[in-house]
């Protein structure tokens, strides 16, 4: 236990102090009721007051002072507090693809629209990060309890050139890990991103957890590494990946740089990505579809012991025994002590 106002400890002096002024009244009034000349009155106040009930109202007073000079000091303990936490990794596909308007009004306005929708509802112990990644994954954000950090972090994402699933994942990996060794930084880039491999030694699913990844692509990869050799560099760390497909099956065409560019959601590759690692594909077919998905996402309900201060606890059980020392006093000397 420690104090935030340790210097309050000093009043614990006094109550010795109180004790001997107490003492000494209580030898005064025996005295005085001694003068009764062994009255049947006296006798019985006076056997009361000397029997183990009647040093019972007495000593519950003397705790009540102590109690309430330390609840002065303002002391804090570790005290296991229950809340809900995790790191998600929100991993974004900022390829030319994800302009497409096959989801009102893009792919890439839909995405960020759904992931703001679940920045918001989530409570404070659960950081959150956003990897943009296209040709290379690039960190926009590392995990963070600053809420408008990350959607300013969303805000800032603009679709780019092709897309490299497999290094937005090693990306959100990176950022994990950076997270998990306590450094934090609001914002930082990588251009390019160490080549994922499968040669970690594998631990359990749930060995980084509750931390998450949520890859928001419409799955065409076209740039190396394999986004499945990725996966299950994640699946070997246990991180489990939530794939969101952006787009639809049918496929739309979009101009870039001047060039017609047919593109479709590729179910195929999301689906496997997130069964490698234990993870759920979701098919965002519509915007309040996409909205709806971040619900299913799991955080983790634990309990984490926290320095807390206890000022409150102890001084309301020093009021109890305040409260108990003056009812039992009354009820078996007939007096407050």
């Amino acid at each position: 236990m420690s104090f935030i106002w340790p210097q309050m400890l000093l009043v614990l002096t006094l109550i010795p102090l109180g004790v001997v002024v107490s003492l000494f009244l209580d030898g005064r009034r025996r005295r005085r009721l001694a003068a009764y000349g062994g009255s049947a009155l006296a006798q019985g106040i006076t056997r009361r007051s000397v029997g183990p009930l009647g040093r019972m109202p007495a000593a519950l007073v003397l705790c009540a002072l102590v109690v309430m000079a330390v609840a002065m000091a303002r002391p804090q303990a570790v005290v296991p507090l229950p809340r809900t936490e995790g790191t998600v990794m929100l991993a974004f596909d900022v390829s030319a693809s994800m302009s497409a308007t096959d989801l009102a009004p893009t792919r890439m306005a839909a995405a960020k629209a759904a992931a703001k929708d679940f920045v918001g509802r989530q409570p404070s112990g659960v950081t959150i990060g956003v990897v943009a990644f296209s040709d290379s994954g690039v960190s926009v954000q590392t995990p963070t309890n600053d809420r408008d950090t990350v959607l300013d972090a969303i805000d800032r994402l603009t679709p780019q050139r092709g897309t490299s699933v497999g290094r937005g994942i090693q990306a959100s990996l990176d950022a994990i890990a950076v997270a998990e060794a306590g450094y934090f930084s609001n914002d930082y880039y990588t251009n390019q991103s160490a080549a994922p491999t499968a040669t970690a030694t594998p631990v359990p699913s749930g060995t980084h957890a509750p931390a998450v990844i949520v890859v928001l692509s419409d799955g065409e990869n076209n740039e190396s590494p394999d986004p499945i050799a990725a996966a299950q560099a994640a699946a070997n760390q246990g991180v489990a990946i939530y794939t969101v497909g952006i787009g639809s099956a049918a496929g739309t065409t979009v101009t870039v740089n001047g060039f017609q560019l047919f593109t479709q959601l590729d179910e195929a590759t999301l689906q496997e990505i997130s069964k490698v690692t234990g993870g759920t594909y979701f098919n965002a077919t519509d915007s309040q579809q996409l909205l709806s998905i971040y619900d299913n996402l799991d955080t983790q309900f634990v309990v984490q012991p926290q320095l807390t201060e206890i000022t409150s606890l102890l001084a309301g059980l020093s009021l109890l025994m305040l409260l108990a020392g003056a009812l039992t006093s009354l009820k078996w000397l007939g007096r407050l002590p």
